[in-house]
């Protein structure tokens, strides 16, 4: 089972504060995934669709909000939903928008503890999603500081809310990626700065301090995937990005993010998100801002 998983690479980039993502469709066609970022998701109209969060499995109704924590497991399934007009407005932000030492501030205790709930994944009540429903319908109208300040705003007003619900059992647990190493920290910015260069296992286990060989499983034992496989996930997430953001050519972009053979990255991509560049674009037709 743990195959059929998906990593998501989201096209965030740590410039960003959050993506949020608003489209109208006919069915829910996205595996089942996990990506690093919190994930907020209104979903309205789609009564009968099928939610997977960690080992929880649930029908929903017509109106519905989840606060997904980092790294869990989660997917929609169109199941019995027979509507042809779904609207679901996803919200991403970096687990490190708000740091640690500030969340346990008195005023912002609620929220730390939403946080910390949101690893097992959040359904909040219907009386929660109808009040807060129309702020994130409107987010997209707000640009800058106004719109961080209404999203943190959002955050808030949740975790304060009543009868909120965590949906993976307490049993289950997600490891992925906790591997708390300033030496892969360290990489991991060389590489997202280098990206759209070569780039060699010997350069990287220089900036760890490293003999290559030891540098070559350290990380593997850290992150749970090769030096190479790292790579090509961070020139994935950009090429992503580049893919929305660009009306680049999928082989412009191809070269521009790293990869010297476009049908190398063809076959990457479509073994990595399950379609192809042309059919990713494609899928992301709605509106989607980056702030």
């Amino acid at each position: 089972m743990q195959h059929d998983i998906m990593r998501e690479i989201t096209p965030l980039t740590q410039n960003d504060c959050f993506m949020l993502f608003t489209r109208v469709k006919q069915e829910f066609s996205f595996p089942l995934h996990y990506h690093e970022e919190f994930e907020l998701n209104l979903i309205i109209n789609a009564a009968g669709a099928k939610r997977i969060v960690g080992d929880h499995l649930g029908v929903i109704e017509d109106l519905e909000l989840v606060l997904i924590g980092p790294n869990l497991n989660h997917a929609w399934f169109t199941h019995q939903c027979q509507s042809q007009e779904i609207r679901e407005v996803t919200i991403q932000f970096h687990k490190d928008l708000l740091d640690e030492r500030f969340l346990r501030r008195n005023q912002l205790n609620f929220i730390q503890k939403m946080f910390e709930n949101a690893q097992r994944g959040i359904l909040f009540s219907r009386e929660a999603a109808e009040r807060i429903k129309d702020r994130i319908l409107s987010l997209e109208r707000k640009t800058g500081f106004d719109s961080v300040l209404e999203l943190l705003s959002i955050l808030h007003d949740l975790s304060a809310s009543r009868n909120m619900r965590t949906l993976s059992d307490s049993s289950f647990t997600n490891d992925r990626l906790h591997y708390n190493s300033r030496r892969i920290e360290k990489v991991f910015e060389y590489m997202n700065a280098h990206y759209s260069h070569a780039i060699t296992l010997a350069e990287v286990a220089k900036v760890a301090n490293m003999p290559e060989v030891s540098f070559s499983r350290f990380i593997k034992k850290r992150t749970g995937v090769t030096f190479i496989d790292s790579l090509n996930e961070i020139r994935l997430g950009h090429a992503s990005r580049m893919l929305i953001d660009t009306t680049h050519s999928v082989a412009e972009v191809a070269y521009k993010c790293g990869f010297n053979n476009i049908s190398n990255f063809n076959r990457i991509f479509k073994k990595r998100k399950n379609c192809t560049p042309k059919e990713f674009r494609q899928s992301f037709s709605g509106t989607r801002l980056f702030i």
